[in-house]
């Protein structure tokens, strides 16, 4: 055998074996723990993502103003309609408090009965 021969034979063996310790050295397992807690609150966000379709649900628009207003606005609500979800919405320039999530606009009408003895200059809106 000549030494042609045998840097042909060894120079494939060894990097099969570098490879091979280099692989085998680099297997691990990655475990990761997380709260409960986290699970619940992605599967709540699901359903409700779920039930809600942006664009097609009606408002009501009960405050347009500054933004200390909105504030005081959306506080009243909370407490005066417990029920309905309300949010501050800003447009510029104007802050708008948006009350409950109504799937037709026949439902909005009959929330808004109610809301219109305390909000007189109230709106049904339906975002865009």
């Amino acid at each position: 055998m000549n030494i042609l021969t045998i840097k042909n034979f060894l120079a494939p063996s060894i990097l099969l074996c570098f490879f091979t310790i280099v692989t085998l050295g680099q297997q691990s397992q990655t475990s990761i723990k997380q709260d409960e807690k986290f699970e619940q609150l992605l599967s709540e966000k699901r359903k409700i993502n779920s039930s809600m379709v942006a664009n097609e649900r009606y408002k009501i628009q009960v405050f347009v103003g500054n933004s200390e207003g909105a504030r005081n606005a959306l506080y009243a609500c909370k407490q005066d309609f417990p029920e309905l979800d309300g949010s501050i919405n800003f447009f510029t320039p104007n802050y708008k408090v948006w009350i409950g999530n109504f799937r037709t606009r026949l439902e909005a009408v009959r929330h808004s009965m109610d809301i219109k003895r305390k909000y007189p200059n109230m709106l049904i809106i339906k975002p865009q």
